[in-house]
Order: structure tokens, then C-alpha cells, then sequence
């Protein structure tokens, strides 16, 4: 029998929809990773929120940390990077990031690892690395091999440190600046990590793509 067969206070049953229980799965991670933390957070917390089962929550997205990857704006967002578009790839990169973190900073699971990364360092190494491995495999469509080893890293070291800045100590100029200077000036950035003169010469077999 169900909790909410028994229990008053827990929510009601939704409606035998896969779909529907994937969202509402989705949106009550995301809230509660953003309260809570990774570590904190619980599959049967969740599952309460989203007023379906435990068995559920397993079925659907199979563990804690494919959940959180799901429900991860970052990633769950990074398809739309490779859509074919005339905006270059530094500036899509910035406009989506700047609008996500402007839009959802204090519910954004991404912001929530990286508060509790100094509390819980194995499991935020292990979400940031598998993580890595998720946009990874979408800039794989946009970049060479080279850019991918050597590039990307840097790209990704920068976007945690700005959120850390600006997101979860909101200290010193990065926390000052206005949506739009950011923008641009991550944009500038971003265009030299990944299309700048790396002061070396490239392996001729890894030059080109995405240049």
C-alpha cells in the first residue's frame, strides 16, 4: 500500500503518467538538492515532494548521483549548445549560462555542490567529473581532440570559479558586475580559452575544427 494511502499529510498520488512523473521527479530534486545539498538530500525526500514512490524515483533515473545529473541545469541543458546557430560557441555558452545562474541561482543544484563541496569532497569530485563526462560528450560535436584535452578543462575551471564568486561567496568584482558586462566579458574570455594562441604550435593532426 502506498504512503499516501495511509498517511493524511503525505501528498496525493499523481496520475499514472511516466512523462508527468519523470517532471515532477525532476523539479523536486532540483528543488531539494538546492536546499539540501547532495549529501543531504534523500531519494525518499524527493520522492515524497514529487508525490510518488521511492521505487519510482529508481525506475525513472536509476541513482541518486544519474538524478542529480538530471536535474542539474548544466547538463540537463548543455544539448542545446550544439543546435546549429550563427552565434558563436564562447557567446552561447556565456548567454546560457549567465541567464541560468541570473534566473535560478538559489535553486540551482550546480551552486548547492559547490556550497557543500568542502563538507562532502567525494561526492562532489565524483558529480564533477561525471559531470565533465556528460557536456563532454556534446562539445565532442564541436571541438577537435586537442581543444577537447587541452581547452575545455580550462573552460570548465572557469565557469566554476566564476559561480563560486558570484553564486555562493558574492564577493568582489565578478559579484558586482551587471548581467550584461558579464556576459560580455565571459564571452571575451571564453573565446580566448577556447580559440586563443596557445603559444605553441598544435599537432597538425589536431588542428581545425571549431576554430
Amino acid at each position: 500500500m502506498a504512503a499516501s494511502d495511509t498517511d493524511p499529510s503525505a501528498p496525493p498520488r499523481r496520475t499514472r503518467n511516466p512523462e508527468l512523473h519523470r517532471r515532477a521527479i525532476l523539479e523536486a530534486a532540483s528543488q531539494a538538492f538546492a536546499e539540501r545539498g547532495y549529501h543531504r538530500a534523500t531519494l525518499r525526500d524527493i520522492a515524497r515532494r514529487a508525490g510518488v514512490t521511492h521505487g519510482s524515483v529508481l525506475r525513472h533515473f536509476g541513482s541518486k548521483e544519474r538524478l542529480f545529473l538530471a536535474a542539474v541545469p548544466g547538463t540537463r541543458d548543455i544539448d542545446a549548445l550544439a543546435e546549429d546557430t550563427r552565434e558563436p560557441l564562447a557567446a552561447r555558452i556565456a548567454r546560457g549560462y549567465v541567464r541560468r545562474m541570473e534566473s535560478a541561482v538559489d535553486n540551482d543544484p550546480f551552486v548547492a555542490l559547490l556550497r557543500s563541496a568542502a563538507d562532502d569532497t567525494g561526492s562532489a569530485a565524483a558529480l564533477y567529473v561525471a559531470m565533465q563526462e556528460r557536456t563532454d560528450e556534446v562539445y565532442r560535436q564541436l571541438l577537435d581532440e586537442y581543444d577537447l584535452r587541452h581547452r575545455l578543462p580550462f573552460v570548465a575551471a572557469l565557469l566554476v570559479g566564476v559561480t563560486f564568486s558570484r553564486c555562493v561567496v558574492r564577493a568582489g568584482a565578478l559579484a558586482e558586475m551587471s548581467a550584461e558586462h558579464l556576459t560580455a566579458d565571459l564571452t571575451a574570455s571564453l573565446e580566448a580559452l577556447l580559440h586563443g594562441n596557445s603559444g605553441a604550435e598544435d599537432p597538425p593532426a589536431e588542428q581545425g575544427r571549431g576554430r
